[in-house]
């Protein structure tokens, strides 16, 4: 269960002479894999989710996510309030 993250691919990208791009792809994989940790603690349907790692033009990192119905619906009733329950340790 969690999400598919995909790998970096230097031949995906633009590069830019002095941009850390590979600071912003590694920033961004910490951020889908802690995303997936949260979401996962608290009982959001990850299957077939998929979260992908890249970089801006600026080097800064951006997470991409492809979500099934089922998990933007559990989402969106966690942002509510009225969320699945969490999950037995």
């Amino acid at each position: 269960m969690g999400f598919d993250i995909e790998a970096f691919d230097p031949d995906d990208v633009l590069w830019v002479r002095g941009v850390d791009y590979v600071a912003g792809w590694r920033e961004a994989t910490d951020a889908a894999a802690e995303l997936t940790q949260a979401l996962t603690a608290v009982g959001v349907p990850l299957d077939g989710a998929k979260a992908t790692a890249r970089s801006a033009a600026d080097g800064s990192g951006v997470v991409r996510l492809v979500w099934s119905v089922e998990t933007v619906r559990a989402v969106a009733e966690l942002v509510r309030g009225d969320g699945p329950e969490p999950l037995a340790a």
